[in-house]
């Protein structure tokens, strides 16, 4: 087992840490937003007012028909929003009592190890299963015509106030196991499996077909494009797949169960929620019933993921595709009296350097406000300090607003993705958002193909 210490980076310490309570909640709505997934244009293959089974299609991507996505649940398509030239933004589930949906054949562990590449990836076009499994570069749904260097699924999530791992895999080991021998299938050479350092999980232990990584340090050692850096770092006209653990265990049920069982358990936390915790619900849930009663008096901002990647949602709104977390942070407008120059004990301040006299190890009731305006950049090695990459975001930060697409593949862009710089935005004194930049960046790219 290979060992991974990161050392650059940081955890914030945010208030409203989810409780070890598991609630189960069960939803008669859910919801898939086209809008989750990078570089495809959509093409509906339902109509409201139409009824679907689990997993059956709702749209695919005109550019690649092989890529298409099934439905969360079973039952009546009740709104289709589009959004600026007639963009699809969220297609809305009304979920029937006796749901029906895929049904396929059930396999054991051993019956998997047997399959070749060419029956698991039957079964997984079948079950309109691809939009588990992303692929680098450009971290979006992978193509199932080009074969992957490696996998890696990633068991370390250091994001704040990210679900409990233990929680996740609590009864799980042959799911998980199975779930990793269908991805070895897919791959001719490695499945990284990356987990916590000092994991005592019993799950982990005689793992099969995968190679195991111990991971420690800061956030975003949880960040799989941080992993994949220190693992095998990506080469041109290389890709490789990358895999979310709840999605990963979903892939499993498939082939144990043949049947399409998409639960999750996500977090719901931050200084705006009442009473932080896990829940167990569905991808694509929605938000109202997710955190219903349990948000604080006062203005507040809802944000689908976690609070350094996600997006800012409303309560109406689904559960993003790829999200684990709902985080709630209240909004603040208020603007202290020479705020800069009272000591941190005064105005409470938060401090990556621990330069005011508040900083220390308590969590810290964070709010939307932004502690200042975009001002020039100020090259105090503020980024390089929380990037555990051997990349220089300076140079690639210049380079994308100049639009030198030479000189940002050379610089590693191609190896980037947004999530993995989203620290540096937070560390940024001069409030750039260098996460929405390198975006911007791998746009680029794209278009440039």
């Amino acid at each position: 087992m290979n060992k991974i210490k990161i050392r650059k980076g940081h955890s914030i310490r945010i208030a409203g840490i989810p409780s070890q309570e598991v609630m189960s909640i069960n939803c008669n709505k859910l919801g898939l937003q086209p809008t989750d997934f990078h570089y495809i244009k959509p093409k509906l293959v339902v109509k409201e007012g139409e009824f679907v089974k689990t997993g059956s299609p709702l749209f695919f991507n005109k550019e690649n028909p092989d890529q298409v996505w099934g439905a969360p649940g079973a039952g009546k398509v009740v709104k289709i929003q589009y959004g600026l030239r007639r963009i699809i933004e969220k297609i809305v589930i009304e979920l029937d009592k006796a749901e029906t949906g895929y049904s396929g054949k059930q396999y054991s562990i051993r019956d998997i190890s047997n399959l070749n590449s060419s029956e698991v990836s039957t079964v997984i076009s079948e079950a309109n299963f691809w939009p588990l499994i992303r692929q680098r570069p450009f971290n979006r749904v992978v193509n199932p015509a080009e074969k992957p260097r490696d996998i890696f699924i990633s068991a370390v999530d250091t994001a704040p106030l990210a679900p409990d791992i233990k929680l996740i895999l609590h009864n799980q080991e042959n799911v998980l196991q199975a779930g990793i021998s269908v991805l070895s299938k897919l791959t001719d050479d490695k499945v990284h499996f990356c987990i916590p350092s000092g994991e005592t999980l019993d799950i982990f232990n005689g793992l099969n077909n995968c190679v195991l990584h111990q991971v420690e340090g800061p956030h975003p050692a949880g960040n799989i494009g941080i992993q994949i850096h220190h693992i095998a770092p990506l080469k041109p006209n290389e890709i490789v797949w990358t895999v979310n653990i709840q999605h990963l265990l979903i892939l499993g049920k498939l082939f144990l169960k043949g049947k399409i069982d998409n639960s999750i358990i996500i977090a719901v936390g931050g200084p705006g929620v009442k009473n932080p915790k896990h829940i167990k619900t569905r991808i694509g849930a929605c938000i109202d019933q997710l955190v219903e009663n349990n948000i604080k008096t006062g203005e507040n901002r809802i944000i689908s993921g976690d609070v350094l990647t996600g997006k800012r949602s409303e309560e109406e709104n689904c559960l993003g595709f790829y999200d684990n977390a709902v985080s709630v942070l209240p909004i603040d407008k208020s603007r202290p009296f020479l705020g800069w120059v009272q000591p941190g004990s005064v105005n409470k301040t938060y401090s990556l350097t621990r330069s005011f006299l508040s900083s220390g190890n308590k969590l810290f009731n964070f709010s939307t406000k932004q502690n200042g305006s975009k001002r020039a950049l100020v090259p105090i090695n503020a980024w390089e300090d929380v990037l555990p990459m051997d990349i220089l975001p300076n140079p690639l930060y210049r380079s994308i607003l100049a639009h030198d697409v030479e000189e940002m593949e050379q610089l590693g862009i191609l190896e980037c993705d947004a999530e993995d710089f989203a620290l540096c935005s937070f560390a940024c004194p001069s409030k750039i958002d260098l996460s929405g930049v390198i975006r911007q960046g791998l746009d680029i790219m794209w278009a440039e193909k």
